[in-house]
C-alpha cells in the first residue's frame, strides 16, 4: 500500500493543479460575464434614456445632443467598413466632420457610413444643427493600423486630436461623438441605428473550463480504476525485468 500511495503522489498532485487552474479560469470567465452583462444593462438602458445635452465629461453609454455647424470644407474619411446590400457586399467608409460650437471646443463628428460607389448623394445639411448620438473614447493606432494618408484626409485610427490638427484645428476635445439615427432609404451618410454593443461569450467559456476539469478528473479516476494494481506490482526500486 506504501508503494501504491509513494507512486500516485505525483499524478494526483499533477492533476490536483490542473483542475484548480481550470476551476480558477472558469470561475474567472463567470466574473467577466457578470461585469459584460452590467454593460450591456446599461446600453440598453441608455437607449431608452432621456437624451442629455453633451457636457464636458460625456458618460460612454448616454445619448447625447450637441449643436452647431460643420465644417464639410475639412470633412475627412474614417475606416474601411464593407457591407452587405441587395447589390452584394460594398466596401465604404465613414464620415467625420469637424463641428464648430460657439465658444467651445471642436467636436469630431461621426455622421455615419458612406459606401465608396459612383453616383452616391452625400447629405450634407449646412447652417445651425442639432445631432444626436453617442460619444466614442479617442483610440490608439495598433502594430496592425494602416497609416494615416493626411494629403487624402483618410485615417484609420479614430484619434480625434490628431485628425482635427491635421485639418488645422488645434482646441479640440479627446472623443468624438457617433451620430445615431434612422435608415432613411439609402440617404447617405448612414448613421448608426443603435449603440454598438461587445461580445458575450463569457457562459460558454466558463462551461469549457469546467468541463474540461471534469473530464480531466473522470479520466484519471478511471486510468486509476482500470489497473489499480500498477504502482504495487513493481517497487520503485526495482526497474523491471530485464530482456536480452
Amino acid at each position: 500500500m506504501e508503494t501504491i500511495r509513494r507512486g500516485l503522489l505525483v499524478p494526483c498532485l499533477c492533476v490536483a493543479l490542473a483542475v484548480l487552474v481550470l476551476l480558477g479560469l472558469g470561475t474567472w470567465q463567470v466574473y467577466r460575464l457578470h461585469w459584460k452583462e452590467g454593460i450591456l444593462a446599461r446600453i440598453a438602458a441608455a437607449e431608452h434614456a432621456p437624451v442629455l445635452p453633451l457636457g464636458a465629461n460625456p458618460p460612454q453609454y448616454e445619448r447625447v445632443s450637441v449643436t452647431g455647424h460643420f465644417r464639410f470644407d475639412l470633412a475627412a474619411q474614417y475606416g474601411i467598413d464593407v457591407r452587405d446590400t441587395l447589390k452584394g457586399p460594398i466596401p465604404g467608409h465613414y464620415q467625420v466632420v469637424p463641428m464648430e460650437r460657439e465658444g467651445e471646443p471642436t467636436l469630431l463628428v461621426n455622421r455615419g457610413w458612406v459606401p465608396e460607389t459612383a453616383g452616391v448623394s452625400i447629405d450634407n445639411p449646412g447652417g445651425v444643427v442639432t445631432v444626436i448620438g453617442f460619444v466614442r473614447p479617442g483610440s490608439q493606432p495598433s502594430w496592425f493600423s494602416p497609416a494615416d494618408n493626411l494629403a487624402n484626409r483618410q485615417f484609420y485610427t479614430l484619434d480625434p486630436p490628431v485628425i482635427l490638427k491635421s485639418l488645422g484645428i488645434d482646441q479640440a476635445l479627446p472623443f468624438s461623438l457617433t451620430v445615431l439615427g434612422p435608415d432613411e432609404n439609402g440617404r447617405y451618410p448612414l448613421p448608426a441605428q443603435d449603440f454598438p454593443r461587445p461580445p458575450n461569450n463569457h457562459l460558454s467559456y466558463a462551461i469549457t473550463w469546467y468541463s474540461l476539469a471534469v473530464v480531466l478528473v473522470v479520466i484519471f479516476v478511471l486510468r486509476l480504476r482500470s489497473n489499480p494494481t500498477e504502482a504495487s506490482e513493481r517497487p520503485l526500486s526495482d526497474p523491471g525485468p530485464h530482456r536480452a
